[in-house]
């Protein structure tokens, strides 16, 4: 009943109040208004400050902190506010409404205790930790604000409380339309735009098409016959334009411009404008609002130029319209592009099977990466340097091996190496990644990966030129030129600036030196080479060390500009001047011109070929054919014809000739096979375009690695069962031999089949083998194990008794006497000057009969032979000479020289070779 009555008198009490309030008229309705404002304005307060309490930083939290006094100075302001009268009679009877209503609550005790809701007003005395910061009081400071609350300063606060629910709306939007990163290339330097995409109002020659127009597009020797470097508009026409076709409705954000790639003109445009359509009939010419919006291009030939629109294009044609150029009208360029998000996977999406690392890195960058791997796998990793640039940085590499550290007996070096040239960066990424694939799937028990640690001694250096891929890494992708970072700081091409080992050995097979004067391998340094003087570069040296400490079996180097794989030689062997007899003149206007041409390009081959041509071109063929687009040859080559023939291989004496080239100089000077790998047209592709890279190259990366076992391996040892360092193993048939490792063993690259291979090491009797190469996926074991000869010993006493050594032969000798029987003799032969000279006098009147029975045959003339002996004691030869010609070379020896007959020319032969598994005796002259 109490409870009653007390509602009664608080229901009669509101209606008067309400009755008082509605006497006051139309000023109390503005009241009413004012007050409803500023309850909303609080909630709203309320609100946002619930809003920022997620990111809250030491600003806010102090803010916080003083909200007490800023409620006071809220509440002291809002007086200030209300000026006319009226408001100030409302306010009145508010609070005498208020002072009427709190006097009948206390008559009632139970409703006291309802205001405890309240009382969550005195629990932030739990805050009153926050006084033991006393330091921070100078965040009262802030009440200095008071008179700049209508300030413009005071209004730019709420930015701090992040963004509102339709500014995060609009940036979702803008990370789904990839507005909010820069946009990739569309495919112009990548030849991912197919030439029929690419179109232009006119071509002032055949070599300057539209499809010339591609960003770095590089021209032939002869740029005005077949290639050009760029696309040039015909001067009488009016009109110009140039169009890319993207098939698709993509968002268009910027291009990039380039001249003409020429070393006699100056060729480029100079200002353009844009226009966009979606039908290729009706186009827009982009515009600020006012006028067209004329864009600046380039000022000289070589720099590209980007140029950003205002806001994205929405389009699928994109036509650019030049204006002004300087020389002829001649361009190449790039688009930028991003496309539209699309609620299905595209077919050539790449979804990320592999959790790697897709981006480019800097030196710092690549150095931290290399240490994260080396910490995630301490037991197959290793990383050191072999050197350091021009500049002071440290040439790294990353070994992967099961002992990392040591050389294993009977484990192969394998080695992939990037960087050569610093603007040809793709490489160097595929090395990063591959780096971080092995390690992790190694961890993860991978079978095949497993089996390539555990039997290959890995090592892959991502950059040889760190100091010029600085210099094109500030540059950006698309943004450096051809040749911005493709030299050192010194100016040096590295891959051209080992010594030129190609010229000797050819100059020594010429003469006939080869291999008892110089070796088909391991061709020693030039005298001198390596000398301060000398034009090397720093990185050079480094990198020459690098590959004679290690016994290195094969090897890759990774460039780009191209699509490609060459192997060499990489310098073509020159002519042999000198002119044709009548005979061959008569046989060469005989041929038709398939049969000569064939000929030719057989003697072509012939001086380009390595001796292990075979294995080259497998191992060539073998990463090219594991490479997804390598062998397609629907686009051509980057830019030229396809010299492969679709087979993505190619001799690089045949298409790019170099002198000194690091493959030549690591075959000649090493037994290491390596091979040049011309991943892309693209040298520094976009960030977007590695996954899709890594895609093509991972299955021709890792099969290249197993060639490594593909051949005869072994150790050479000694009877005791040592190992014999630096021993030479030869393959019968292949005029290149290797050398064995200080620790015995060696590996012979060989394609599947039977060789004869010897093994031979300084005092020691060679041995020899039938080794079998079958199709395994392990190499051949072929082990030798050598005897020492009796030529050390024989040494040994030359140099003790400094007397000259007199060999008797226990073979039986074969001579003619005077009556023309054959009969054996033990006395010694003639000295070696003597048997040498009928040697050459017995060739030379051999070769001189020959060419006398040709002559006659010729003449058709008949002539009589006359015999005449020579006596010569003990034993004598017979040979028939023609009484109608004189010796011309008889003047070169003595009289007394002797003739040899046919018969007796064998036997003087066989004993002149060298018999090295004869024995012989010795015996020392008395004097």
């Amino acid at each position: 009943m109490k409870g009653d009555a007390f509602r009664l008198r608080a229901s009669l009490l509101v209606l008067c109040w309400i009755m008082a309030l509605t006497e006051s008229g139309a000023s109390d309705g503005l009241a009413q208004t004012d007050l409803g404002a500023t309850r909303r304005s609080m909630v709203l307060r309320n609100v946002g400050t619930k809003k920022t309490k997620e990111p809250q930083t030491e600003q806010s939290q102090q803010l916080l902190m003083d909200e007490p006094a800023v409620r006071a100075e809220a509440s002291k302001e809002k007086p200030k506010a209300k000026k006319t009268p009226e408001e100030i009679l409302a306010g009145k009877a508010k609070k005498a409404a208020e002072k009427e209503a709190k006097a009948k609550k206390q008559k009632a005790p139970k409703p006291t205790k309802k205001p405890k809701p309240p009382k969550p007003t005195k629990k932030p005395k739990p805050p009153r930790p926050t006084k033991k910061p006393k330091p921070p009081k100078p965040t009262k400071k802030p009440k200095a604000l008071k008179p700049t609350s209508n300030s413009p300063k005071r209004e730019e606060k709420p930015p701090v409380r992040k963004p509102t629910l339709e500014e995060e709306e609009e940036e979702k939007l803008l990370k789904e339309l990839g507005w909010d990163n820069e946009c990739p290339p569309l495919g112009m330097e990548s030849h991912r735009v197919e030439d029929d995409q690419i179109l232009a109002s006119s071509m002032s020659h055949h070599s300057f098409s539209a499809q010339r127009g591609r960003l770095n597009m590089q021209s032939s020797d002869n740029e005005e016959d077949v290639y050009g470097g760029a696309w040039c508009a015909e001067t009488e026409e009016k009109d110009h334009w140039f169009q890319v076709d993207a098939r698709r409705e993509v968002q268009f954000t910027a291009l990039i411009t380039q001249g003409r790639e020429s070393e006699k003109h100056e060729d480029f445009v100079s200002s353009y404008f844009v226009a966009f359509s979606n039908d290729s009939r009706e186009w827009t010419v982009l515009h600020d609002g006012y006028a067209e919006w004329l864009f600046y291009g380039n000022v000289d030939k070589d720099t590209p130029v980007m140029t950003q629109f205002a806001w994205p294009i929405v389009a699928r044609y994109i036509r650019i319209l030049p204006q002004s150029w300087n020389g002829s009208l001649c361009m190449r360029l790039e688009v930028m592009a991003c496309s539209l998000p699309n609620s299905y996977n595209s077919e050539n999406e790449v979804n990320r099977p592999d959790d790697l690392d897709f981006k480019h890195h800097n030196y710092k960058e690549m150095r931290q990466l290399m240490k994260v791997v080396n910490e995630e796998c301490p037991n197959i990793t290793r990383i050191y340097n072999i050197g350091k640039s021009t500049k002071g940085l440290k040439m790294y590499a990353m070994e992967i091996s099961d002992n990392p550290g040591e050389h294993e007996t009977g484990e192969p070096e394998f080695r992939y190496s990037a960087g050569v040239h610093g603007n040809e960066v793709l490489g160097r990424e595929l090395l990063l990644l591959l780096m971080q694939f092995l390690c992790k799937e190694y961890n993860g028990d991978n079978p095949r990966v497993r089996r390539l640690v555990d039997s290959v001694r890995i090592h892959l250096v991502p950059s040889l030129n760190p100091d010029a891929y600085e210099l094109a890494y500030e540059m950006g992708s698309e943004m450096g030129n051809w040749a911005l970072g493709h030299w050192t700081e010194e100016g040096y091409d590295i891959f051209q600036n080992f010594p030129d080992l190609s010229s000797i050995l050819w100059g020594a097979e010429d003469r006939g030196w080869v291999p008892r004067v110089v070796p088909n391998h391991h061709i020693p340094l030039p005298e001198n080479y390596l000398s301060s003087n000398g034009s090397t570069a720093v990185e050079t040296r480094a990198i020459i060390s690098w590959m004679e400490r290690t016994p290195f079996v094969l090897g890759a180097n990774f460039q780009g500009g191209e699509k490609i794989v060459a192997y060499p030689f990489d310098m073509q062997r020159p002519t042999k001047t000198g002119g044709l007899d009548r005979r061959g003149d008569q046989r060469l206007h005989q041929m038709n011109e398939e049969t000569w041409a064939r000929i030719q390009r057989q003697n072509e081959g012939a001086m380009r070929e390595t001796a292990d041509e075979a294995m080259f071109r497998w191992l060539a063929m073998t990463y090219a054919h594991s490479h997804l687009t390598m062998t397609e040859n629907h686009r051509g080559s980057c830019h030229a014809d396809d010299v492969s023939h679709g087979q993505g291989i190619i001799n690089r004496a045949s298409w790019k000739p170099v002198v000194g080239s690091m493959n030549d100089f690591s075959y000649l000077h090493t037994n290491c096979f390596e091979i040049s790998i011309f991943l892309g047209c693209d040298k520094f592709p976009h960030e977007s375009e590695l996954p899709q890279e890594w895609e093509n190259n991972r299955e021709a990366l890792l099969a290249f690695i197993e060639q490594v076992h593909r051949g005869i391996k072994g150790v050479v040892r000694d009877l005791e069962g040592k190992p014999i360092a630096n021993a030479t193993v030869s393959v019968e048939g292949i005029k290149h031999d290797i050398k064995a490792a200080s620790t015995g063993d060696y590996w012979r690259l060989l394609n599947p089949g039977e060789y004869k291979v010897t093994a031979r090491a300084g005092g020691y009797s060679p041995q020899t083998r039938l080794c079998m190469v079958g199709y395994e996926v392990s190499a051949t074991p072929c082990s030798f194990t050598l005897t020492k000869s009796n030529w050390d010993r024989i040494n040994e006493i030359i140099t003790l008794s400094k007397r000259p050594i007199r060999l008797i032969s226990k073979s039986p000798r074969v001579s003619v006497s005077n009556s023309g029987n054959v009969q054996s003799a033990r006395t010694p032969t003639a000295p070696p000057n003597k048997r040498r000279s009928r040697l050459q006098l017995m060739r030379l009147k051999n070769r001189r009969e020959k060419m006398m029975r040709i002559k006659k045959l010729k003449e058709q003339m008949t002539s009589t032979p006359v015999t005449t002996t020579t006596p010569l004691a003990p034993t004598t030869t017979v040979m028939a000479t023609e009484s109608t010609t004189s010796s011309w070379f008889d003047a070169w020896f003595e009289e007394d020289s002797i003739s040899t007959t046919p018969s007796s020319t064998g036997a003087e032969l066989k004993e002149s070779e060298p018999t090295p598994d004869y024995s012989f005796e010795y015996k020392i002259d008395d004097f």
